[in-house]
């Protein structure tokens, strides 16, 4: 499998940084870029190839990643003149010479690759979008009879917007070849939506921002400052004190944790959403939303979603308490 990324961009609204450094490599974390980020999902998901879609200081790119990063090999596409990004994708695919996934690479986000390039293959579209739902910019208002219900705070809208990540077919490379410059988002997919042959793929992410101001990679660094990112998904720490610890794990589905014990770690899993199942020794034990699973230390287990899932864990406090016995990825 092939993934293509869009790294080109000159990020002036993060000037003077960007004089000096790509978009790509601003910090989510310490040592921790948005492009870190992209590729550890890329692998995760079981891309075996990443070309990167550069131009804007490529060679700090190249510097950093070289031709293989984490298992993945690692190609680039230099952009000499900015053409917009159809240009970039067009020269990509003819690189690439087989069907990819594309995705912006100011888009930090938990989609679920593995599973979006699956429905991509068996569907036979042309193209598909990752689309995501909307957030308000502001907090509402709800109105009553004649005063205000309540308040709240940025909402979810029931509208979606263009997730920055894409699945196209070498099918679509004639149509690609057409347009000479501008962005594929306003040239080839307004197209391939008139005659019906873009599709989409739908999910409720727990996170996603699209990098476009200092306000935006504010958030992302909020989001990561106690975050952990997994081949499955994703660990946070919510609290730890000399008691207990707290944490969220977030598995996607299709996905599952190493199998592992704990030594002296006594926790218990509140499953806040999502469907799977925990596996034992011998014994498989269904879980759903509402479900409360305890979990003793020396107990060999491991989580599989079949739902995107959502759990919290509460237990004694050993924060690097973790035994792998099995794991089921190249990458951590």
């Amino acid at each position: 499998m092939i993934g293509m990324i869009l790294c080109g961009g000159y990020g002036k609204r993060f000037y003077p940084t960007t004089e000096k450094m790509p978009k790509v490599l601003l910090e989510i974390k310490a040592g921790y870029t948005m492009l870190d980020r992209q590729l550890f999902a890329y692998k995760s998901a079981g891309f075996d190839r990443v070309i990167l879609l550069t131009g804007h200081l490529s060679e700090r790119i190249e510097r950093r990643y070289g031709s293989k990063h984490k298992g993945l090999e690692i190609e680039y596409v230099v952009e000499k003149k900015p053409l917009g990004t159809l240009n970039a994708i067009r020269i990509g695919m003819e690189k690439a010479g087989a069907d990819a996934m594309v995705s912006n690479g100011d888009v930090v986000t938990d989609v679920n690759l593995k599973r979006m390039w699956r429905e991509f293959e068996a569907s036979g579209w042309l193209a598909s979008m990752f689309v995501v739902r909307m957030r308000s910019p502001y907090g509402i208002v709800v109105l009553g009879n004649r005063c205000i219900k309540s308040f709240e705070e940025k909402p979810l809208l029931e509208y979606y917007i263009n997730g920055g990540f894409y699945c196209l077919s070498m099918k679509l490379l004639g149509m690609l070849q057409e347009f000479k410059v501008g962005d594929i988002e306003k040239t080839a997919f307004p197209r391939l939506a008139g005659i019906k042959k873009l599709a989409y793929y739908k999910e409720d992410v727990p996170f996603w921002v699209s990098i476009d101001s200092v306000k935006d990679l504010e958030e992302a660094r909020r989001e990561y400052e106690n975050r952990t990112n997994k081949p499955w998904g994703y660990e946070k720490l919510l609290s730890l004190d000399e008691r207990r610890m707290g944490k969220e794990l977030y598995l996607m589905a299709g996905h599952q944790t190493s199998f592992h014990y704990h030594k002296r770690r006594d926790e218990t899993l509140h499953v806040v959403s999502g469907a799977g199942h925990v596996e034992f020794e011998g014994e498989r034990l269904g879980y759903r939303k509402g479900s409360v699973i305890p979990i003793k230390p020396g107990t060999p287990h491991t989580i599989v979603a079949t739902e995107n899932t959502l759990i919290r864990e509460v237990s004694t406090p050993h924060p690097g308490d973790v035994i792998r016995i099995r794991d089921f990825y190249e990458v951590r």
